[in-house]
């Protein structure tokens, strides 16, 4: 067996495998000769099957088999002993290749076009001067944030009148063109609804200031806009029903509920960031932009890499890739989107290429590695940040431990929690090597330089 390559230029190249009988004979005849052990054929004990038989009926396959697996084998192994650096995968040479005939042929050579990195010298240096941004937490920010703390650990209390938002329980009574409640009409007992939620702000102020025990008239079909699903479920009645409903209605208020929020005290403070991380309104709202801050700085280094991105494949120019061998990989990647998808999307596919090849670099030139401690925690922190949402600030260790080992049982969440590490690692790297300048900036004005 020969493996050669030939560079026909410096971004592409010809790998030749040649293939000899002295490769294959012995694992084509050893695969025959089990073949046969297990052969079962009218006329013969299994394991007896001539062996004439056998290369007849399976020998052209066996040899195909064997054959390709060397092949292979053979392009995997010179690739990694020669440190060549391909794009995609070697394709079979589509001018040079000669047919391959199984049936007659002892001797094969395979052909293939391969596609080489180029090389690109993108390096950042003390010189280059790279805005870095700081979202500004205002106090307008970290009021609503603590305004909303408050919100998730409210409780609903029953009060005397009603306000926006409160929730009225009561009975509802279909009245008649007399406004007297209409026999067999509808009624509801124990209904419960927010006129807050109404569409019409006359029918909405009609509960304005109502107390318990009051009677208020009021007409559903008005109050909602002649939406049937929220009438008929509001009367407990069939949607179909409920487009024949169109007069008034009693409400003799039974009950009135409020969700007032959480007392800014010790209990709310334990709540959100553990017992006693905090133990004043002062360091309860000293902690909350602190932890704001903490969840803009992903999206600073998130800013500060797309710039050095664009500084970097700037200084990298104009790159020289074989472009026709790209094209045949990215089709054959996307054989059901056609020629046409692979035209309109080349361009871009090189830019995404052009940085992931500078990106490579960088991560060699700074020793970045990832280990299995590492994208534990980084699982722990995207599992935390999903409790955070929900306003769960402090989450028992042994919790985010058992959430984080479910998410590592997933092959492309791993992926994705080593490329965040990665990357965290890089940006770190980055700003010590180039000159920041730091920038303020308003959350709507960081937002707006993505638009």
């Amino acid at each position: 067996m020969n493996v050669s390559f030939e560079n026909i230029d410096k971004v592409s190249g010809m790998l030749t495998v040649k293939i000899e009988k002295s490769d294959y004979q012995e694992k084509v005849e050893k695969a025959l000769k089990s073949m046969r052990q297990k052969a079962q054929m009218p006329g013969f004990r299994k394991g007896m099957v001539p062996m004439g038989v056998i290369k007849k009926m399976y020998f052209k396959s066996v040899l195909a088999e064997e054959v390709n697996k060397i092949l292979s084998e053979s392009v995997y192994n010179y690739i990694h002993e020669n440190n060549l650096s391909i794009l995609g995968e070697p394709l079979p040479n589509e001018e040079k290749q000669t047919a391959i005939d199984f049936d007659t042929m002892e001797e094969f050579e395979f052909l293939f076009d391969v596609a080489l990195a180029p090389e690109i010298n993108a390096t950042v240096e003390a010189s280059d001067k790279v805005d870095y941004y700081t979202i500004e937490v205002t106090d307008e920010m970290v009021k609503g944030q603590v305004d909303n703390y408050a919100q998730r650990k409210g409780t609903h209390e029953k009060v005397d009148s009603y306000q926006d938002n409160d929730m009225v329980k009561g009975l509802i009574a279909e009245l008649d063109e007399n406004g007297t409640t209409k026999e067999g009409g509808i009624q509801v007992e124990a209904a419960v609804m927010m006129p807050s939620y109404m569409k019409n702000d006359e029918q909405k102020a009609i509960f304005a200031g109502a107390k318990v025990n009051d009677v208020l008239v009021f007409n559903p079909s008005v109050a909602y806009d002649n939406n049937e699903a929220e009438i008929a479920s509001l009367l407990h009645i069939e949607k179909d029903a409920a487009a024949a409903v169109k007069g008034n209605f009693s409400f003799q208020v039974e009950e009135i509920t409020r969700y007032v929020p959480s007392a800014l005290n010790q209990e709310l403070f334990d709540e959100v960031f553990g017992e006693g991380v905090v133990k004043s309104e002062e360091e309860f709202t000293a902690k909350v932009k602190e932890t704001l801050a903490e969840q803009f700085a992903p999206n600073s280094d998130y800013k500060f890499m797309v710039d050095i991105r664009t500084l970097l494949t700037n200084k990298a120019g104009e790159v020289v890739y074989p472009e026709t061998i790209l094209k045949r990989i990215m089709l054959l990647n996307n054989q059901e989107k056609g020629e046409e998808f692979v035209n309109e999307n080349f361009a871009d596919s090189i830019k995404e290429l052009t940085w992931h090849l500078i990106k490579e670099q960088l991560v060699k030139a700074n020793d970045i590695k990832v280990d299995q401690a590492e994208v534990l925690e980084m699982a722990k922190t995207a599992v935390k940040a999903q409790f955070a949402q929900y306003g769960m600030m402090s989450i028992p260790e042994d919790v985010l431990t058992n959430y984080a080992a479910e998410t590592l049982k997933k092959k492309e969440q791993v992926e994705a929690l080593v490329g965040r590490i990665v990357e965290n690692k890089l940006a770190k790297a980055l700003k010590e090597q180039v000159t920041l300048e730091p920038k303020t900036v308003t959350l709507d004005e960081f937002n707006k330089m993505f638009e």
